[in-house]
């Protein structure tokens, strides 16, 4: 056996010598409890879990009184942007139950979660910080809109799709197994792309 100062663990990648590997992040929908959205994002965050809880703040009218009030925009759902060993770890917490799955698949011991692409959760946060219109999320299927960009308002740059609901134009942000997020926009504010 030949015995060397230098220690060959620094020169080796990391999958040789069984560390783990560096892992691209992805973005996966973890269930939670009811009511404890915002609780398990703080948890997360503590953790060093990078989160996103979609929030929009709404008022709340009542007969003596107005107030804003935070309203979770997907109930029981948190945004998680892990790794293989961070996705493992976020499980550990009591509050999450599991994560959003890929329906169809057979083996039921083995689904794997389904990922939310990048570039739809940058529209989705974008849309969602911006807008003065209040974000309504539409699970029923939509008949694929013209691809637009918003060129005026505070939505400017934003890209998605318009569509129409209830007689109303909508710009909608498809999100890989959750819907779309919609939000009321004039004809005059976008752009074919």
């Amino acid at each position: 056996m030949i015995i060397s100062k230098n220690d060959d663990r620094n020169v080796l990648p990391t999958d040789v010598i069984g560390r783990s590997v560096a892992h691209s992040k992805r973005w996966l929908v973890a269930i939670v409890r009811i009511h404890h959205e915002k609780k398990t994002s703080e948890r997360l965050t503590k953790m060093g879990v990078e989160n996103f809880l979609p929030i929009q703040q709404e008022v709340h009218n009542w007969s003596d009184r107005r107030k804003v009030v935070d309203r979770v925009i997907l109930p029981m759902m948190i945004f998680v942007h892990v790794d293989s060993q961070e996705q493992k770890e976020v499980l550990t917490l009591s509050a999450i139950s599991r994560y959003m799955v890929l329906r169809g698949e057979r083996r039921v011991l083995f689904r794997s979660p389904a990922v939310i692409p990048d570039q739809q959760m940058l529209r989705f946060k974008f849309m969602l910080d911006y807008s003065d219109e209040t974000i309504c999320m539409s699970t029923s299927p939509l008949a694929p809109g013209e691809k637009i960009r918003v060129i005026k308002g505070p939505l400017a740059g934003l890209e998605g799709e318009l569509v129409d609901m209830n007689g109303k134009s909508k710009v909608a942000v498809r999100l890989t197994m959750l819907g779309c997020a919609c939000v009321d926009i004039p004809a005059g504010c976008v752009e074919p792309v």
